[in-house]
């Protein structure tokens, strides 16, 4: 009986602690899953999808056998029954995860999973509550079972004595005498004397019962020893349980004394041990704890508390402490009529909560605030939920669709808003009957206000549906300009060249059937000196003007469309031969040609025109538009301002120009390009200062060829880098060899600043021959700072920097000279030769040049006059204060070997005021020799 009392105290042990301690494993094992799958959902690839819901699994595995290892060890079958209705709710919980849709927004699947989760946190307290009490009524019962047990023992003692001393009553009968001593031993026995001596006794029955005596003496003794040896270390392991918990115990007796309190619970109160110390007063204990430990909120609720040890109902209550951390306190009754008391950590779990309400603030927070309009739909297709922005959408009250209106009626409500030819009866219908399918589909359609809203149905588990709604007019307006601008030109808004090939491959394809059509390409004149005399601004508005006047010359069904700068293409339909189409372009050029005025300023352009007729044997586009342009282009050779109707003769002029192109792509490698030298001489003393390269090339067949005829074609084709970078070396190698007091004149395109090598090259040129850079003047046009002026500048600057001269080569002729003047400090300006050509004979080209003269002199930078090829001019342009004069007059270009030859024939000569050893000691005027008056060009 002693061991089933220590097995019972023992089970004790066992079903409350560890089965405690396994529900509350299984508590943060749900915990764990619930965060698992938060991650999960917030997984942003596949594999880090399949890893979280393998982790998500293994935490499962775990919860599901804590929950059991806690049911089992319980012995309780309200435990049981909790497991199992915890086991249930989580296994809810994973079927409704598994279900929810991957696209459902995560506030809704919180939403769904919040009644699964309460009632599994719910069920789970209750686990531990029952558990935590069903082993403190072990506790009782295997108290109660020892002290049955051992009153049982004592009672079948004493009928022992009882029965010895009948014995003994009756033996007394017939040997009363000898037997006495051994009555007054039962006797001692029988008042718990276990020490006492029991004589020896003869080998007779007398004798037979004195040595049973002792012997149960001794077993009563050892039964004794053992039964207290037992109880205490029963208490020792109950006190140790309590003790070892996590949570605190506070066991209370009938009195409202403290019994029994543990470690755990003293390390919630601090300083509180003299009130937790057993025999305290409990209701001292809760006073003091309420006063100096709990906030105030809690404290109120503490005070109200019905803790007495009278009091039979059980409950539970959260306090918040001082230190910041929350107390679980849950309390029942004892069988005796006492209290017992369990004191949980929830800090960690309410923090958790916070979070978690925090979290759903903030997704109410987005709902309200998101920028589509939202609207949850049950089962019984009744509206669930819906956010401010939906209404906002429709213009809608709150009372229009409260919160349980049917579908039906919102669809209704929405119809009147929606415009008639964008959404009927029958599409509503058929919405309808997609959302009673369940399927997921997106829609669009216009209200009656031009707006036009986006919305998407997707069905969500338990049912129902969600529909979302989204205001995409502007991005509606955007993707319609996006797909006009991807087909249209941006300045002029006509046809681009994509949607043009559309157009023309349509009017190949009508040719089968009997159609046709003339292809025209429409190419503007003298718009490039608009550009450059007034500005882009001014060009711009010219094009956007020109487009709509090509439009007065079509008709609805022709196309006319803006293939790139100043180029047209036009389609006209229904022109069958040479004669129309030359009327037509005929009009073009008209047209065209008439005066702009804009923005007060009076233009004139022209227009060149290619014409092809399309026929049955041209079906193809591309060769469509190669016919056209060769036909342009035998216009502009001729002189533009005319049309030309495309003919077979033409293909064979543009042969000659592939076959020019590709002759001077070779002429570099075969030696036939070469550098002339003209030079420049200072009006005031005559000296040659230095000389300008030219550039010739020497054709094998067609002879000497001018830079005006292939110059503009190196560039066309990409040439002019190489040719460019060859003139820089070469023009610096021969000018390495003359005196140091000569500089050398280098010519740039335009099209070399563009590629961005030109201070490479001109660094290679320098330092292959050894050339100081101060001796180095590169000549630019006005034309090259218009293209790119902010990366142009700065690449002036960087050869500016290298030592180099920079001169403004043809002034006057463009449209920025002076805003240039006053961004860069050239070094030269170079009069164009078109002004001093008409020097003397127009009085605008006197006015021009006594202009450009005078503000360089303001400006400190010496003029240059180029293409001098008379006395007059020379007289006029020294009269005016130009600083150098350049041209025929005075020298034709020559070869580099000759420069040191015209150097010194071109020397002034000693004067009255020049010693004999020729250092001059006062200016002469210079005057060109007579041969070179003779030799100048007329």
């Amino acid at each position: 009986m002693i061991r089933r009392s220590a097995a019972l105290v023992v089970g004790t042990f066992d079903r409350s602690l560890m089965s405690i301690d396994y529900a509350r494993a299984a508590a943060a094992d749900f915990s764990a899953m619930q965060t698992g799958f938060l991650r999960l959902r917030l997984a942003t690839n596949l594999s880090q999808q399949k890893e979280r819901e393998a982790e998500l699994d293994v935490m499962a595995k775990t919860f599901y056998e804590d929950l059991d290892i806690s049911a089992t060890r319980s012995q309780s079958v309200r435990a049981r029954r909790a497991a199992e209705t915890v086991k249930n709710a989580v296994d809810g919980w994973q079927r409704s995860r598994g279900d929810i849709d991957a696209q459902l927004p995560l506030p809704e699947v919180l939403a769904e999973l919040d009644g699964y989760s309460k009632t599994v946190d719910h069920q789970i307290d209750l686990l531990i509550n029952l558990t935590a009490g069903d082993g403190f009524l072990y506790r009782q019962q295997a108290l109660r079972s020892i002290s049955t047990e051992s009153e049982l023992d004592i009672g079948f003692t004493f009928g022992a004595l009882l029965l010895s001393a009948l014995v003994t009553w009756l033996v007394a009968k017939r040997i009363s005498g000898p037997v006495s001593s051994a009555s007054a031993i039962a006797a001692l026995i029988a008042r718990g004397d276990l020490d006492v001596a029991i004589p020896e006794g003869r080998h007779d029955e007398l004798g037979d019962l004195l040595r049973s005596m002792a012997i149960m003496r001794d077993s009563i003794r050892t039964m004794m020893q053992t039964e207290v040896s037992q109880r205490r270390s029963a208490q020792a392991r109950l006190v140790d349980a309590i003790e070892n918990s996590r949570e605190g115990v506070l066991l209370v007796d009938t009195a409202g004394r403290i019994v029994v309190s543990n470690s755990p619970l003293a390390g919630f109160f601090g300083d509180l041990n003299e009130l937790l110390a057993p025999g305290a007063s409990l209701a001292k204990l809760i006073r003091a704890v309420a006063q100096t430990k709990v906030i105030e909120e809690s404290r109120q609720e503490l005070d109200a508390l019905p803790w007495s040890a009278a009091h039979d109902a059980p409950g539970t209550v959260e306090i918040g402490l001082l230190n910041g951390n929350w107390l679980r306190v849950s309390w029942c009754p004892t069988r005796e009529g006492g209290l017992v008391a369990f004191f949980s950590d929830i800090t960690q779990s309410r923090s958790r909560e916070a979070q978690l309400t925090q979290t759903n603030l903030w997704f109410d927070a987005a709902l309200t605030n998101m920028t589509q309009g939202l609207c949850v739909y049950d089962s019984d297709a009744r509206l669930k939920v819906v956010n401010t922005r939906f209404r906002d959408i429709y213009n809608l009250s709150a009372d229009q669709i409260p919160i349980g209106t049917p579908i039906e009626t919102v669809l209704a409500t929405l119809l009147s808003s929606i415009d008639d030819n964008s959404l009927s009866v029958d599409d509503t219908r058929a919405i309808r009957e997609r959302i009673a399918r369940r399927a997921v589909f997106a829609q669009q359609h216009e209200l009656t206000d031009g707006r036009v809203i986006a919305f998407s149905h997707r069905p969500i588990s338990d049912g129902g549906w969600v529909l979302t709604y989204e205001d995409v007019t502007e991005r509606h307006r955007s993707e319609a300009r996006i797909s006009f601008m991807a087909r249209h030109d941006s300045l002029t808004t006509l046809p681009n060249r994509a949607l043009f090939g559309e157009r023309l491959e349509q009017a190949l394809a009508g040719l089968e059937h009997g159609a046709a059509f003339s292809l025209l390409l429409v190419d503007l004149d003298r718009f490039k000196e608009v550009n450059d005399t007034h500005g882009h601004p001014i060009g711009d508005t010219l094009l956007r003007v020109v487009a709509r006047r090509l439009l007065a010359c079509a008709r609805d069904e022709d196309t006319i469309a803006r293939l790139g700068g100043d180029e047209f293409a036009f389609i006209g339909t229904g022109v069958r031969d040479a004669y129309d189409a030359g009327q037509l372009a005929a009009r073009i050029i008209q047209t065209i040609s008439q005066p702009f005025v804009i923005n007060g300023y009076s233009l004139e352009i022209g227009a060149s025109v290619g014409v092809v007729v399309a026929n049955a044997d041209n079906r193809d586009a591309d060769n469509l538009l190669r016919d056209a342009d060769i036909a342009l282009y035998a216009v502009k050779k001729d002189g533009r301002g005319s049309y030309a109707v495309f003919t077979p003769e033409m293909e064979i002029a543009l042969q000659e120009r592939r076959l020019l192109e590709h002759d001077l792509l070779q002429s570099l490698a075969e030696g036939q390009m070469e550098l002339l030298y003209q030079p420049k001489v200072a009006l005031a003393d005559g000296r040659i200062r230095g000389f300008e390269a030219l550039l010739r090339w020497n054709h094998p067949t067609r002879g000497v060829i001018m830079p005006t005829d292939f110059i503009w074609l190196s560039e066309e084709i990409g040439f002019i880098e190489k040719l460019g970078a060859w003139i820089l070396h070469q023009a610096c190698k021969d000018a390495a060899h003359w005196s140091y007091t000569l500089k050398v004149a280098i010519n740039v395109s335009p099209v070399q600043f563009r590629s961005g090598q030109l201070i490479r090259h001109l660094e290679a040129a320098l330092a292959d021959s050894g050339m100081p850079a101060s001796r180095v003047e590169l000549e630019v046009t006005e034309t090259t700072l218009l293209h790119e002026n902010e990366a142009t500048l700065a690449t002036l600057r960087a050869m500016h920097s290298l030592g180099a001269r920079i001169v403004l080569d043809d002034f006057g002729t463009g449209f920025a000279s002076l805003s240039y003047l006053r961004s860069f400090p050239f070094d030269r300006i170079k009069i164009d030769r078109s002004f001093v050509k008409d020097f003397g004979l127009r009085n605008d080209a006197d006015a021009i040049i006594r202009a450009i003269v005078g503000l360089g002199k303001s400006l400190r930078i010496p003029v240059t006059a180029e293409g001098v090829e008379t006395d007059e001019q020379l007289a006029l342009v020294r009269a005016e204060g130009c600083d150098e004069a350049q041209g025929y007059l005075i020298s034709e270009p020559i070869q580099a070997a000759d420069v040191a030859a015209l150097v010194a024939r071109l020397a002034p000569a000693p004067t009255a005021s020049t010693p004999a050893d020729g250092i001059k000691t006062g200016p002469a005027p210079y005057a060109a020799p007579a041969e070179n008056r003779a030799a100048c060009p007329r």
